[in-house]
């Protein structure tokens, strides 16, 4: 979603603003309007594809296959060949299979229509069957690629700009209901691009509109369906208390923990791609292989299923919160250096996105703290989740909503905490990343 186009047509003009007076630009929003509804609606079909492929895969063929329930080991063959399918994708059709998701959460413009069918494999491959990442990243590249790539069917000479907040458009209708609000979609997009000023305005409008009539879609496929709208939601939040000077402590000690497993977790991944790349499918299948073993080992040391590792932890989080009673600390701490490791293992050469992983990471941190005197469990839940997104992401203001707009009311109690524990985060991980030059292979650009 590259915004530079837009941002030269914005400084020929004196007013910054006489562009968005124009019928031109009316006409962009209508067409967001108009593409909102069948891109939203190939983001459902996506999001509920991969959800049935999760299903079949980790539930459906063991029975098949004979077995009473998924034993503790399956993982390791699912994993091998989503690595193998995930290698062959990105090493033989167009494109990388999209972005790559060691290197943050960037935008860097809609794909062309002829990498679309490996950004779609690819994601199917890694989310479906067990890699530790997200399908926000695969949305915004598919809204945006399918947006251009239909208004080029219809006029061949579309100039960049307009291309450009076309594509903007049908990435935030893509994305409108998976953080489970529009706006929080719209802000992920906004601060991943970096736009600002009159050029935001203008990506802005087209994209909100496209993000409120996908939104639409989403629950009105969701109740057609009967497959609910695959919204990021709670539904068991315990009641929280008003912060305290222990708490306010505690916030500090969350952001700096965040920031030192964060950048650990992103200096691994981005060692790993680096390796993975030189023999990409062998690479890819190893590190298939990786996740399949810390799942199983997960599962053979503490009893819990073995998807408590696997996947993004986007459906895991409700469970998480509403059962952390049953979880030890023990438990919960051989769940974060597992679901950790896989995410690393993920990040380096599967596709998906980065948020999810992060957030349910960050939450299991906080609960492990809550056994701790002085810090309730929905504050080290909303203070993890808040800390470990912005020194994965650098996206505070995502970040801090995501925390706090998830749990509903105790998460506007909670927000002061969310924010001390998020700008200690976002400040620490920022001194302890390396120089540009210090990353390997070139990564600076993370």
């Amino acid at each position: 979603m590259s915004a530079k186009p837009v941002g030269a047509s914005v400084a020929a003009h004196p007013d910054p603003f006489a562009i968005v007076r124009t019928r031109g630009y009316t006409g962009l929003l209508v067409m967001a309007a108009l593409l909102g509804v069948p891109i939203s609606a190939v983001a459902f079909g996506f999001l509920a594809l991969t959800h049935e492929l999760q299903s079949l895969t980790y539930s459906d063929l063991p029975r098949a296959l004979g077995f009473h329930s998924t034993p503790t080991w399956w993982p390791v063959p699912l994993l091998v060949v989503a690595g193998l399918l995930v290698g062959l994708t990105i090493r033989y059709l167009p494109g990388t299979g999209g972005h790559k998701p060691a290197e943050g959460m960037k935008t860097t413009g809609a794909p062309t229509a002829v990498e679309l069918p490996g950004i779609v494999i690819a994601a199917l491959a890694s989310l479906g069957i067990g890699a530790v990442l997200g399908p926000e990243a695969p949305l915004i590249a598919l809204g945006g690629g399918l947006a251009v790539w239909t208004v080029r069917l219809v006029k061949q000479d579309v100039r960049p700009n307009a291309s450009a907040v076309v594509g903007a458009a049908g990435s935030f209708a893509a994305v409108s209901a998976l953080l489970g609000s529009p706006l929080l979609g719209a802000f992920l997009l906004m601060e991943a691009s970096g736009l600002g000023g009159a050029v935001l305005g203008m990506v802005l409008v087209p994209g909100l509109l496209a993000s409120g009539v996908g939104s639409l879609i989403f629950v009105g496929l969701g109740s057609w369906t009967g497959l609910g709208t695959y919204s990021l939601a709670l539904h068991h939040v315990p009641r929280a208390e008003g912060p305290d000077l222990a708490q306010f402590g505690w916030a500090v000690v969350v952001g700096l923990a965040a920031a030192v497993v964060g950048e650990g977790i992103r200096r691994l991944a981005l060692l790993l791609q680096a390796r993975v790349e030189r023999r990409m499918v062998v690479g890819t299948v190893l590190m298939g292989l990786v996740v399949g073993v810390l799942a199983l080992a997960y599962a053979e040391s503490t009893g819990k299923a073995a998807s408590g590792v696997l996947y993004s932890g986007q459906n895991a989080l409700d469970p998480l919160l509403a059962e952390s009673a049953g979880y030890t600390v023990g438990t919960l701490l051989m769940l974060i250096v597992c679901k950790g490791l896989a995410y690393c293992a993920s990040l380096s050469c599967f596709r998906g996105g980065p948020v999810f992983p992060a957030m349910f990471v960050g939450a299991a941190g906080g609960i492990a703290l809550s056994h701790l005197p002085g810090l309730n469990v929905t504050s080290g839940f909303a203070m993890g989740i808040g800390a470990m997104c912005v020194a994965m992401l650098r996206l505070p203001m995502t970040s801090v909503l995501l925390a706090t707009l998830l749990l509903g009311s105790p998460g506007l109690t909670v927000m002061p905490l969310v924010i001390v524990s998020v700008v200690v985060a976002y400040v620490v991980s920022l001194r302890l990343a390396p120089e540009p030059d210090a990353l390997p292979d070139g990564q600076g650009a993370a």
